[in-house]
């Protein structure tokens, strides 16, 4: 197997060299941002703009056949797009590689590396194959998926069914996901070639702080030119500077003199924890491409890919710069979304305004609207701050420093939220955390994900740490105990932080264990667990079935159902009445064996220890119980504090049970 030319790492979005790069990574002052770049003549001959550019063309001039993909970096962002495009391709063989061992060995087991709600269920049908199935092709009747008044019901199937014809039967198909270690034959055998790696912010050299490290993206892209086939169309999935496709060209000139690629982009535009809703439903997809008949062409070849399952009307299709570009401005604006409705949050602390009232009163107004105007401890993820500081560095390289400074500033707000909030804490507690015990319930930067890069929750501990508490708590649903031991570990080693090691950080596998005997709990992601909206489990399961049965979404055409169609069949019978009826989630009966672990699996001997799977231990389809927040306040110590970073708190419910409630804007 190839090597690159240094060291291996685990990095969030591909195992790629951990060489920090000194170069700056977007333009400052020169036309190149790489040393290996510095030659004008190579960036002037294959100008991405079309005016020199050597073009190939294929047979009559037809876009590109692609039967063969391949996805380099096997994290967040290359898992679960690629997997999706197998998933809605039958027909194409995709396979993700990875330099990293355990991660592809992950990918290849029951044990999946990340967590999202739905990646499960596609990567098992893509990668293993399904078996064939058939099913009614008719509506369930709202009667039937009702219960009896006395909430009863037999589990059975609902009467109706066994009468019903229009049987629709569902032949098998073959797995075409693959995950592989062997980096330089995939991409040899690829047609396009997705770059998914891992692009974070530079901490030292050059833009240290500000401009982006494309140390592993260069490097792909330096394997992609030495093994790709002529004509393959490789395409930027990773966030980067805008003209990186000129960099990505250039590299190509220096590995591969005379041998065209087309280069693309392709941002994502995936949110944590909905990443697969996402990927299914985009509300649109771009595709960047130079302007040349060639590049449209290669444009043409990826909306192919895409227009399985997305409408052609969500396709654009813009010129490559503006395509890169896109991708940093959008992820800025909602940043800035977050840091404007936090900044008011602060005014209605002092005023006695409430921060709900005010948002919900602005995002009546149709040219505000109401997204992103929930205030909170500040934003969080391994995107947002990035792409704003990448948007920063490169305005300031263009000499625009009054445009950085405006940026530099949605970041700045957030940092002032996080510790203002944290402030907030030991103020209550009369200004010692010593001999006290505080809870954080949340680790993850947002709900229903495993995700903690930059997670505000971190920065939060880390101040908290300061003040010498007894006991700091940690409980996530869907973060395992062991990796979030192992991540501070590897975060804060200026101090002993885990117990073991003799400091005050305990993670817990249980909330009501990380909450016993607290002084104050502080709310640091919006978990549904954690709300205490009071409703009954009847009620919640009479709306739950109600909502179901108005989803069924059968008939489907005559035509056959979709590969979208079977996957909202799937779930619909899940949160049905008849899922109690599917304990292995699999109602079609479609799934096949997933693949068995070896003896000494440790994923398996994490789960035997402590109860979670290396990405987790959330389900798309169980039932969350919200916390008993009576049984919580038992056990919490006088007086009983909550501190809500989230806005996910009914403060006069609260309040019943004896215990105050600081909230963020209120």
């Amino acid at each position: 197997m190839d090597t690159f030319h240094a060291a291996v790492v685990n990095s969030d979005d591909g195992a790629f060299p951990d060489v920090v790069s000194t170069a700056p990574t977007t333009p400052g002052g020169s036309s190149t941002y790489s040393p290996e770049l510095c030659a004008e003549r190579y960036i002037d001959k294959f100008d991405l703009e079309g005016s020199n550019l050597q073009e190939i063309t294929t047979p009559h001039n037809a876009t590109p056949l692609v039967r063969n993909i391949c996805c380099v970096g096997a994290g967040y962002v290359g898992g679960p797009t690629a997997a999706v495009i197998a998933y809605q391709n039958p027909h194409l063989r995709v396979t993700i590689v990875d330099k990293n061992e355990q991660r592809i060995r992950r990918w290849n087991s029951k044990h999946l590396p990340i967590y999202e709600p739905g990646l499960g269920d596609i990567v098992r049908i893509a990668r293993d194959g399904s078996s064939g199935f058939s099913f009614v092709n008719e509506p369930t009747k709202l009667d039937d998926a009702i219960p009896d008044d006395s909430g009863c019901s037999s589990g059975s199937e609902p009467q109706g069914h066994e009468q019903r014809s229009g049987l629709t039967i569902v032949p098998s198909r073959q797995p075409n996901l693959f995950f592989s270690t062997q980096v330089a034959k995939c991409i040899g055998e690829a047609d396009v070639v997705l770059i998914a790696v891992n692009t974070p912010t530079k901490s030292k050299g050059a833009g240290a702080g500000s401009a982006t490290d494309m140390t592993a993206f260069e490097a792909v892209t330096r394997e992609v030119a030495k093994y790709a086939r002529p004509g393959t169309i490789i395409v930027e999935k990773s966030t980067v500077p805008c003209r990186t496709a000129q960099l990505v060209q250039g590299t190509m000139a220096v590995q591969r003199p005379g041998v065209h690629f087309e280069i693309l982009s392709n941002p994502e535009f995936l949110a944590a924890g909905t990443a697969m809703k996402d990927l299914m439903y985009p509300d649109r997809v771009l595709i960047g491409s130079a302007t040349t008949p060639s590049g449209r062409r290669a444009a043409e070849a990826l909306v192919g890919v895409y227009a399985a399952w997305v409408p052609r009307s969500r396709i654009i299709t813009t010129n490559v710069w503006s395509s890169e570009l896109s991708k940093l401005v959008a992820n800025s604006m909602l940043a800035q979304r977050i840091s404007s409705i936090n900044s008011i949050s602060a005014i209605c602390e002092k005023t006695g305004a409430k921060i709900d009232e005010v948002a919900m009163s602005i995002g009546c107004d149709p040219r505000i609207g109401d997204k992103f105007l929930k205030a909170g401890i500040g934003f969080g993820g391994s995107c947002f701050k990035k792409d704003i500081l990448s948007l920063v560095y490169l305005a300031e390289s263009l000499g625009l420093e009054e445009v950085g400074e405006y940026w530099q500033q949605v970041i700045k707000m957030n940092e002032y939220q996080r510790d203002r909030f944290s402030m907030r804490v030991i103020k209550c507690l009369n200004n010692t955390l010593v001999s006290k015990k505080v809870t954080l319930l949340g680790y993850a930067f947002k709900a229903n994900t495993s995700d903690t890069r930059e997670s505000p929750a971190l920065g939060i501990i880390k101040t908290l740490l300061e003040e010498s508490p007894r006991e700091l708590a940690i409980f996530d649903p869907c973060c395992n105990p062991e990796m979030v031991r192992q991540e501070i570990k590897s975060l804060i080693k200026d101090q002993p932080a885990l117990k073991e090691d003799g400091g005050p950080i305990e993670v817990y596998s249980d909330a009501y264990m990380a909450c016993d005997s607290s002084d104050a709990i502080l709310i640091t992601t919006e978990c549904n667990e954690f709300r205490n909206t009071p409703d009954s489990i009847a009620s919640r399961h009479q709306a739950a079935l109600l909502s179901a049965a108005r989803l069924d979404p059968r008939p489907f055409a005559q035509a056959g159902p979709t590969e979208t169609d079977i996957l909202c069949l799937h779930k619909y019978l899940l949160r049905s009445e008849l899922a109690s009826t599917h304990p292995d989630e699999d109602p079609l009966q479609r799934y096949r064996p997933e693949p068995s672990c070896e003896d000494d699996c440790p994923d398996c001997s994490l789960i035997k220890t402590s109860g979670y799977s290396t990405a987790g231990n959330s389900s798309e389809f169980s039932q969350k119980e919200k916390l008993d927040w009576s049984r919580i306040s038992y056990r919490m110590i006088k007086p009983k504090w909550l501190f809500d970073g989230k806005g996910i708190i009914d403060v006069r419910e609260m309040s019943k049970l004896g215990i105050r409630v600081e909230s963020i804007g209120q």
